[in-house]
């Protein structure tokens, strides 16, 4: 994808959806959300990646099998993470997504009012698309025992089972009405982060069911977003499972997590995310209600952004990093490599002068699998908090 020098402004809100079958027009996307899909748009290399070779994982940033790691009862934290010296990369233990069976059973046809209020009826999941900007749609699908009626992938799908699947955007994360319909999907899920509007209204117009989901991403949205995909597909029993699931490991790995911070607030980490897209000259910090703030939350970490009034995201300049003071800086993976490693992004506006980057403490993370929000989210904090609180507990640390 050709890349712009700065984010793009703001789409306007979009058209009224032409409901298959009727239903009300589209809401608007609400600003926050309308900005980061903006953003996230003009930036090469945007979560998951334009790969050179027009689809498919790009390398090095490819996530693949499971890997060892310390048990808890082994591993001991840093008695005060503000003061570590190094970067860590978070590494989720398996990659893999569990379904909660191998044998879904679909009630259909089943009928849902979906998140914009339109009336969609599903009658075969025999070849499912589920598409967003996070990836967390068809991971989810995956997780409820459907994967092997997964037809196409998004740019942001990077889990192993899906890496062979076609990708249906282009550019990035436009959708490619032309592509989804060679595969003939007998349903599309999706939500308002993918554009343009007039390819989901082309697949409406053409008879396949579209279920839209609800397009916000955090910890709190990972029982609902199953719900949702879960009554699309006519699988509401797997969906109860699977949401069961889930909220029992992310609730096992908050206590988890709850038993390893300093017991001294003092001494929590102040932590920041930073997005950039070297290539294109995109940097930003994500602060409240951007899906980072979460997770940071969720790590008993700091989270200054918010703190320092960001709400959404804002573009980093040296003033804003002063304020913000980070002890670490998360990043995604391939984010940190477009600017050159931890050198280069040392180099970015006020970094150096942080703390973080006092002490080259930067922890990044598959773009695949960070801000995901779907099965692996468990892992993903679990990950985040070796690196963050016990960096030699992650594989291939070095000593």
């Amino acid at each position: 994808m050709t890349g712009s020098n700065r984010p793009a402004p703001p789409p306007s809100s979009p058209p009224s959806a032409r409901a298959h079958g009727g239903g009300s027009p589209r809401p608007a996307v609400p600003l926050f959300h309308r900005s980061l899909i903006a953003l996230l748009l003009v930036a090469p290399l945007l979560l998951s990646g334009c790969h050179a070779n027009g689809g498919g994982t790009h390398a090095g940033a490819e996530v693949t099998g499971a890997t060892r790691t310390v048990p808890w009862s082994e591993v001991k934290p840093l008695a005060d993470p503000r003061s570590h010296d190094g970067p860590t990369t978070a590494r989720v233990a398996d990659p893999g997504i569990t379904p909660v069976t191998r044998t879904a059973h679909p009630r259909l046809p089943a009928t849902v009012t979906d998140a914009q209020g339109t009336k969609v009826t599903v009658r075969s999941d025999d070849r499912i698309l589920a598409l967003d900007l996070y990836g967390s749609l068809a991971a989810t699908v995956y997780g409820l025992g459907l994967g092997d009626r997964l037809v196409g992938r998004d740019q942001s799908t990077g889990f192993p089972a899906a890496k062979k699947l076609p990708l249906v955007t282009r550019g990035g994360h436009q959708l490619n009405a032309e592509a989804i319909l060679a595969l003939h999907p007998t349903v599309l899920i999706t939500d308002t982060t993918l554009g343009p509007w007039d390819a989901v209204l082309q697949l409406r117009d053409s008879g396949v069911p579209v279920v839209v989901v609800g397009a916000k991403r955090s910890l709190d949205t990972v029982g609902t977003l199953v719900d949702e995909v879960a009554a699309g597909l006519g699988v509401k029993a797997e969906g109860r499972k699977l949401r069961a699931r889930l909220d029992k490991e992310l609730a096992a790995e908050q206590r988890q997590i709850a038993g390893i911070v300093p017991a001294d607030a003092a001494r929590r980490p102040r932590v920041i995310f930073l997005y950039a897209r070297g290539q294109a000259g995109v940097y930003y910090l994500f602060g409240k209600g951007s899906g980072a703030d979460s997770l940071i939350s969720a790590l008993h970490a700091v989270d200054v952004a918010s703190d320092s009034g960001i709400n959404g995201f804002t573009p980093l300049n040296a003033e804003a990093m002063a304020k913000a003071r980070p002890d670490v800086i998360l990043m995604m993976s391939e984010g940190l490599r477009s600017v050159g490693g931890v050198d280069g992004a040392l180099k970015l506006p006020g970094v150096a002068q942080t703390p973080a980057g006092r002490h080259h403490r930067i922890v990044d993370m598959s773009d695949y699998q960070v801000l995901s929000f779907g099965p692996l989210t468990a892992q993903v904090l679990d990950a985040l908090a070796r690196a963050v609180y016990a960096p030699d507990s992650v594989p291939g640390a070095k000593p």
